[in-house]
């Protein structure tokens, strides 16, 4: 696409409402474009239809008309959520009309450097912290994208002195082109989201199109210990920082000295982060100990953000407290209370078995774990091992939890208690809560971490952690 001012005159065609396609909406109305909204859901689930209406908006819902598109549309912005394999998507590739999603009016529009953080596991937990970090370093962030801020509004509301921190989804970078991010990180990559992508490798290329029009004056930071960061390495043209808590980096964010290979948490008082900068000198950040926020994983996240922070222009010495003064992010790892000695936490956004085995690692007291939700086909069998190592009970729910209670019996488990209302999502999560309660014991950790997506029984993961929350204080 070329930049959003010149389509003055021109059919653009928004597919999609909420909060992203509303600011794209605005956008191009702004600059003069002929814009048509749809979205499939009936108009009064469509709340934003009003205000783009008040505007002069054309917005068709309930259905995708069969004119919605010809030859005449010059551009397609869909939501990212919606497949390829949707008619109007479709129908525009045929008829040969680009097709983008937000990221990539983002990108047109920005005065202000980009920065671009994906991964499968802690992109929201590593895009705040850098926040966070540039914040104390004196740098003016704006932290967007698949945050919460639709990045489209936060760049057209950004100066050259601002810096753009954007989350970004597999299914925003699928619809970029041009877009071209002055650092940019992949932290890691799992199994996921195959039902929208059909393939693994489509999932990879996606997410590698973050890197596709960087050059040499950009930083990629780049996880060592995942194969998948290293097997797209030799493709991008950016300099790359490595990040490993696992082995040294010539050039990145490590830990010293450096974990075994394979091994949960351990003599983490001797432990810290040390940067190594492009001429080769050491630079040591915070000890591990010291970390606001639980966890090997968090340790990860922790390294991939101080490389970004760095690369963007922050001072190493700036960083230590953002570091120790973090406290996650709501429903990742979120610490919600102590009843009768046991702690209670919220990882609701823990929606693949990759972040589930994360969470069961952070933790060295014996965990009570919650866990399931939408069927996707998941055999789970990669839970057994850490399940028999750290788990002391399991209570399962939503469409997975007989799927998961077999998994918990095979990793030996005798405490497993399975939920069987799939009609009242609240009732269900009350009833889980209660059910861990009575197998914690005092020093025990109660751990909400489903290893699945929320749609069977809840609109969002959001929503399913603050019902978990919600019975927790109730207990």
């Amino acid at each position: 696409m070329e930049h959003p001012d010149t389509y003055q005159g021109k059919r653009v065609v928004v597919l999609g409402l909420a909060k992203s396609g509303v600011s794209v909406a605005k956008t191009f109305h702004e600059r003069g474009a002929l814009v048509t909204v749809n979205d499939k859901k009936e108009r009064h689930k469509c709340p934003e239809a009003s205000e783009l209406e008040a505007l002069g908006i054309c917005v068709v819902c309930g259905h995708h008309p069969d004119d919605l598109l010809d030859a005449g549309v010059q551009l397609v912005v869909k939501n990212p959520g919606i497949p390829y394999t949707a008619p109007p998507v479709r129908q525009a590739l045929e008829l040969g009309i680009e097709v983008v999603t937000e990221v990539e009016v983002a990108y047109h529009l920005s005065t202000a450097p980009i920065i671009g953080i994906t991964g499968s596991n802690g992109k929201t937990t590593t895009t705040t912290w850098v926040g966070n970090m540039l914040e104390a370093a004196g740098l003016r962030p704006i932290v967007a994208g698949n945050i919460g801020t639709p990045l489209c509004q936060a760049a057209a509301e950004a100066s050259a002195d601002n810096v753009l921190v954007a989350e970004l989804s597999s299914f925003q970078l699928k619809g970029t082109f041009a877009f071209r991010p002055r650092v940019a990180s992949l932290l890691n990559m799992s199994e996921t989201h195959l039902d929208y992508h059909g393939t693994m490798e489509d999932y990879v290329q996606s997410k590698a199109r973050l890197f596709r029009n960087m050059a040499n004056g950009d930083v990629a930071v780049l996880h060592a210990d995942d194969a998948t960061c290293r097997a797209l390495a030799p493709e991008i043209g950016a300099r790359i920082w490595w990040v490993s808590s696992t082995q040294r980096v010539e050039c990145g964010v490590y830990v010293e000295p450096p974990y075994p290979a394979g091994a949960g948490e351990g003599k983490e008082e001797e432990r810290q982060l040390v940067y190594a900068d492009e001429a080769g000198r050491l630079h040591p950040i915070i000890g591990v100990r010291e970390i606001g926020v639980p966890g090997r994983y968090n340790v990860d996240n922790a390294l991939a953000a101080v490389a970004i922070s760095i690369a963007a222009g922050a001072e190493p010495a700036a960083l230590a407290e953002p570091l120790r003064s973090f406290r996650g992010v709501e429903h990742r790892l979120e610490y919600v209370g102590e009843v009768n000695g046991a702690s209670y936490y919220n990882n609701s956004k823990a929606t693949n078995t990759k972040a589930t085995l994360m969470a069961l690692e952070a933790f060295e007291a014996p965990v009570v774990l919650i866990a399931g939700g939408l069927d996707r086909g998941l055999d789970f069998l990669e839970l057994v091992p850490v399940l028999k190592e750290r788990a002391a009970a399991v209570v399962t729910m939503g469409e997975t939890r007989k799927s998961l209670a077999a998994i918990a019996a095979k990793a030996g488990l005798t405490n497993v208690a399975v939920v069987d209302n799939v009609d009242n999502a609240s009732e269900a999560v009350s009833e889980a809560v209660r059910l861990a309660a009575g197998y914690a014991k005092p020093g025990d950790v109660v751990l909400l971490s489903p290893a699945c997506a929320s749609w069977d029984m809840f609109p969002s993961y959001e929503e399913r952690g603050r019902m978990f929350k919600a019975a927790v204080h109730s207990l």
